[in-house]
């Protein structure tokens, strides 16, 4: 064991006159509940269940009482969250008669498992019995769960990190449907336009080590909490990334641990097969990292909008989510 005061100084935690929490060695909190709130209307709104009797779907979220929390302790995040859920749903008939009824989710929290989530279906007062009561327990209830299930709340900034999404496609498999592809692939080719393109550098400094930055930049479960969207990434060289629901799409080049990134990287809308060299140098800086990024053969009209994207959903996103704020050079 080391003597105090020696070891890897990551882990010594220092009494600093400027109250820096340095790399988030001590506990950090943020209030996630206003994204929550809004994830979850819009997720159970979007319930609908249909069969043979008719359709019976969500029609307004009537009651959310609670709180959620994004915490965050040596970069690892923990997210607690409790709700009081009541919905209210309606069925149509395929003869077009309309029962409406509610459903009581009383203890959605991060203490429970999935199997001791209640969600309690029922008809409103008054109303008579249908078939459609069965379709609600059943369908309906099977969509809710879903949204339950792996339910990592608020990630980047409060932002929920949605069900994990499916696993990226092995070595293996990749290549062989890139081979089955070459064919296409040619002809994209033979297709494509020369378009005027620029380089841009951008550079920012992080309250953190390199290697717990490095680290950011390469683990998904990272990249879903800064973006606030579900990620696919593979990090080794030639491995595949999407984030932003597909919006950002590339491959890393080259991997460098506590040194270097390089990847091509495009945007969706960028002309198709496109993109974009863009290279990370970390740099230490006695307790903080420098980032330096060179992006090249960026198109000439996406300058501004890449520029702001690097800034806005990587930098900014990855100091309010992990604590790393510092000044921007």
């Amino acid at each position: 064991m080391a003597k105090w005061g020696e070891g890897d100084p990551r882990w010594i935690v220092e009494q600093r006159a400027d109250a820096t929490n340095v790399n988030n060695w001590h506990w950090t909190e943020r209030d996630a509940s206003n994204w929550s709130l809004e994830k979850l209307k819009s997720l159970f709104l979007a319930v609908r269940a249909e069969n043979a009797e008719g359709t019976c779907e969500v029609t307004e979220v009537s009651k959310l009482d609670g709180e959620a929390s994004i915490n965050n302790r040596k970069g690892k995040l923990i997210f607690f969250y409790e709700w009081n859920i009541k919905l209210a749903w309606t069925g149509t008939t395929n003869t077009g008669v309309k029962y409406k009824g509610h459903v009581e989710i009383p203890n959605l929290s991060d203490e429970n498992d999935v199997d001791e989530i209640e969600i309690n279906v029922c008809l409103a007062k008054d109303e008579p019995d249908t078939n459609l009561l069965a379709l609600m327990k059943q369908e309906g209830v099977k969509q809710i769960s879903n949204f339950t299930q792996g339910m990592i709340l608020p990630t980047m900034n409060g932002e929920q990190l949605d069900p994990a999404p499916q696993p990226v496609r092995k070595v293996e498999e990749r290549k062989v449907m890139e081979s089955g592809n070459s064919s296409n692939a040619l002809k994209s080719k033979s297709v494509g336009v020369k378009i005027p393109t620029c380089k841009i550098n951008l550079k920012d400094t992080f309250l953190t080590s390199p290697d717990e930055l490095y680290r950011v930049f390469i683990t998904q479960e990272m990249i879903q909490a800064f973006t606030h969207s579900p990620a696919i990434v593979e990090a080794d060289k030639g491995g595949k990334f999407q984030l932003l629901e597909g919006s950002v799409t590339g491959e890393f080049t080259e991997l460098v641990p506590e040194k270097q990134i390089a990847m091509k990287w495009r945007f969706k809308s960028w002309p198709e097969g496109h993109f974009a060299a863009i290279n990370l140098t970390f740099i230490d800086k006695d307790g903080e990292t420098e980032v330096r990024l060179e992006g090249r053969g960026i198109p000439a009209s996406e300058e501004e909008r890449t520029r702001e994207g690097w800034q806005r959903y990587y930098f900014e996103g990855i100091k309010q989510t992990f604590g790393y704020g510092a000044r921007l050079f």
